[in-house]
């Protein structure tokens, strides 16, 4: 190979690709991806609006062919793919993308349901009535003009945009490093601001806010709150909440959730599809039908629910798991004087009004040259016309035109351009009338020379001038807000997605847990067989039964004297015969651990307290608040002795009387006032004292005028007026509750109940009764009580819990 002779410059790679990587960033960054601050505009959005310019596509003239456009864009300006400007230009003219399209497109352009435009050789396309005030006096030097990209002509550098075209279409880009994201906003807000710091250069942002109240999204919609455009009008950047508009309309027997409004930018046929795939998977239960029914009248997403679907719940899981709630993250980017900066609101006005300041300035100033021009020569023709006679004898005795003007430059102290304006002067100009006009004219022009001279030496002028012009363009073109606000900016928790619905829990011996619908078991008589709750695995049985709502904490306490929480849709529902979920799945239980009681708590900020009690007859007191950071792998809820296990928990006031009942049938009564309270990590103190082979087995609150419901392990049970059992001191022996014989078994539940009340009762086997308290038979203290369930042989009672009815 013959050795090379060039010049070899030796390079840095870590410099070169640093400088070169640099020279690319700021090349998109200019020159593609952010909009200018002045005009809002990047550059193929300014090269396609003024070659429609130049064309002549204007808004009074008919519509040309997409195509045509698009390839004087790239033959001029924009030497870039068709597609890309194409693209642009359909964005341009979509109304649910910009909230004033600055293009007023004929033919298929797109949907909101993500339809992509027909192919440009069939769509065509002109300029909107508004985009005229972005390019309005462009011909008067207003603006800078730059060499196009094969230096064969000129573009213009930035557009007069005489209203705030950032903020009120928006923009959207991602560039190296960095991205802009600015929502569009309502023209005639905008220009109220503009007219506001206009009067008030001073002005604060909180000011501003006043007049504009936050984004106006072209697809209207629902802002929640306003912290996030507070955030982003102080610092440039802030998340708005946007949620659908929707109605709840009810139809015979059918409820429906109609859909109006979207989010800006959402896609309406992959939310229906999203939707749709949630119903499947059986993420939202209670949509039957849905369907699209949108039309040229506007958008209309009918959602049909099940007759006992609650529409409120349907609707936050639908704004949970779909884009029937976005959010639209803020951030306002842009390029002042060729540098990207994130700007505030005030920042964003001021610039587009510094820019306003040299577009007045700047056509001022063309206009003033202009009337001077003209001033010029006009006094030339008033020249002339005082003394025809002698111009008629110079032209005459002219051979050319060339001697003619410099006899008229001469004779007359005239300049060329007065000389050749006199030559060029038609006859007709010499009658009287056209004299009268040409001397109207000239004391027009001085006036506007006059006027012209006196705003450019006075900036409030100028800025009464903005103020005029925009305020025009307000009344010309602004239009009501179509984005409306929600004070509602609260985080959806689970409950608002789970329909609050009265539930059973029960547990097993062996661990299982399931959750199911109250209504699935009817009321019977005293002395039905019941109906099968669950299926029960050989040699398990049901140990706890629950009645509460699905959006109730439940307490989970064990015998080890922790505690533990779910919600109540946490448990998962089950059908009546099917086993449930082992609770080692929801709660971090132990081993040798196991529930003893459950009690549903509705929230913790309040004055209540957790009461229990233990089978060696300890009684605790606690305030409910220590338990709020409660969590699935349990807390301690009290200290027990070796050998003790906690039995029972109550959620109480701090004043109820409380009744203890135990295995042999004694019970004792004891204001609760005489438990002290103490902090969670504690003993507590003696309720009952305890026969050898006793234990505390059952313990509840005392409600006057109520009875005392003793159910036993064979099934048998009673009723007792409460008033039988007389208080006493805590810690006293009791008193007898129920004759316990071989006949009706020992206690297995005492529950303080009222005549309207219903009762549930489970036995080993699985069989669940539910019978009026009313159907219970009244007796004294010292009997053994009826039959209330028949039992199979060798099944017993193993679980009991009541219904309250009404309010309570």
């Amino acid at each position: 190979m013959p050795a090379f002779t060039g010049k070899v410059i030796p390079i840095d790679i870590n410099e070169e690709m640093k400088h070169s990587y640099l020279d690319y960033a700021m090349s998109v960054i200019v020159g593609r991806a952010l909009p200018d601050v002045r005009d809002g505009l990047k550059p193929v959005h300014r090269r396609i609006l003024y070659a429609m310019h130049t064309l002549g596509v204007t808004p009074d003239k008919p519509h040309r062919k997409s195509a045509y456009i698009v390839g004087e864009v790239m033959a001029k300006y924009h030497p870039h793919g068709d597609a890309a400007i194409y693209d642009t230009l359909v964005r341009m003219a979509q109304d649910f993308n910009l909230r004033y399209p600055l293009v007023d497109g004929h033919g298929n352009f797109g949907s909101v349901d993500g339809d992509s435009a027909a192919a440009m050789r069939y769509t065509e396309a002109r300029l909107s009535k508004i985009t005229t005030e972005l390019l309005a006096d462009i011909d008067k030097e207003t603006v800078d003009f730059i060499p196009n990209y094969d230096e064969s002509g000129k573009e213009p550098a930035i557009l007069p945009s005489r209203f705030p075209n950032l903020l009120v279409n928006g923009s959207a880009g991602i560039a190296v490093g960095m991205a802009t994201n600015v929502p569009p906003h309502n023209l005639s807000e905008v220009i109220d601001g503009v007219v506001t710091l206009i009067d008030n250069p001073d002005v604060d942002i909180n000011d501003l806010m006043k007049h504009i109240k936050g984004p106006d999204f072209p697809t209207g919609a629902i802002i929640l709150g306003r912290d996030g455009i507070r955030s982003a009008y102080k610092t440039g950047r802030g998340t708005i909440k946007v949620r659908a508009k929707t109605d709840i309309e009810e139809s015979g027997k059918k409820t429906s959730i109609i859909v109006s409004e979207l989010p800006y930018q959402v896609n309406k046929a992959r939310l229906i599809e999203k939707i749709a795939e949630l119903v499947k998977d059986k993420k939202i239960d209670g949509i039957t039908d849905l369907r699209d029914e949108s039309d040229r009248d506007g958008m209309r997403i009918v959602i049909e629910l099940r007759k006992d679907a609650n529409p409120k719940v349907i609707l936050n899981q639908l704004y949970k798991h779909t884009q029937m709630q976005d959010t639209f993250g803020v951030i306002m980017l842009a390029l002042v004087n060729g540098e990207p900066r994130v700007l505030n609101l005030k920042e964003v006005l001021h610039y587009y009004l510094e820019h306003q300041k040299e577009i007045i300035i700047r056509r001022t100033k063309y206009n003033l040259r202009k009337a001077e021009d003209r001033a010029h020569i006009v006094e030339g023709l008033r020249i002339a016309l005082a003394n025809m006679d002698e111009v008629i004898k110079i032209i005459r005795g002219s051979k050319n035109i060339d001697v003619a003007r410099t006899g008229l430059m001469n004779s007359f102290d005239l300049s060329e351009k007065q000389a050749q304006a006199i030559l060029d002067m038609r006859l007709h100009r010499l009658t009287g009338l056209e004299r009268e006009k040409l001397e109207a004219e000239y004391k027009e022009l001085i006036k506007k020379i006059e006027y012209y001279r006196s705003v450019l030496a006075d900036e409030k002028k100028v800025l009464a001038i903005i103020k005029e012009e925009i305020t025009v363009i307000k009344e010309k073109y602004g239009d009501e807000r179509r984005t409306v606000f929600s004070n509602d900016e609260t985080e959806f928790d689970d409950d608002d997605l789970i329909m609050e619905e009265d539930v059973v829990i029960t547990i097993t011996n062996n661990g299982y847990i399931k959750r199911m619908p109250l209504d699935t078991y009817r009321s019977q008589r005293r002395g039905g067989r019941g109906i099968h709750a669950m299926g029960i695995k050989e040699g398990d049985f049901l140990r706890h039964l629950f009645i509460a709502t699905t959006h109730h904490y439940f307490l989970f306490f064990t015998n080890k004297g922790k505690v533990y929480r779910l919600k109540g849709y946490e448990i998962p529902e089950s059908g009546r015969q099917a086993r449930g979920t082992a609770i080692i799945n929801l709660i971090y239980i132990d081993q040798d651990e196991y529930i003893t009681t459950v009690i549903p708590v509705k929230d913790f900020e309040n004055d209540n307290y957790l009461l229990m009690s233990t089978s060696r007859g300890i009684i605790k007191k606690t305030p409910l608040n220590e338990y709020i950071h409660t969590k699935r792998d349990g807390i301690i809820a009290l200290n027990l002795d070796d050998g003790d296990a906690l039995v029972n928990a109550l959620l109480t006031d701090g004043t109820e009387e409380i009744i203890i009942g135990t295995k042999n049938g004694l019970a004792i009564r004891f204001s609760e006032e005489d438990v002290r309270s103490t902090g969670r990590v504690t003993r507590g103190v003696k309720a009952i004292t305890l026969n050898d082979q006793d234990k505390v087995v059952s313990m509840d609150l005392v409600r006057e005028d109520s009875d005392l419901l003793v159910v036993t392990s064979k099934g048998y049970g009673k009723r007792t007026k409460i008033s039988e059992y007389r208080t006493q001191s805590r810690g006293g022996k009791g008193i007898i509750n129920i004759k316990c014989t071989e006949r009706n078994g020992y206690v297995i539940s005492l529950q303080v109940v009222k005549p309207e009340d219903e009762v549930l009762m489970i036995s080993a086997e699985g069989i669940m009764i539910r019978i009026k308290a009313d159907d219970i038979s009244l007796f004294g203290r010292v009997t053994q009580g009826v039959l209330l369930m028949k039992l199979g042989e060798g099944d017993h009672i193993v679980a009991v819990a009541k219904v309250i009815s009404g309010e309570d």
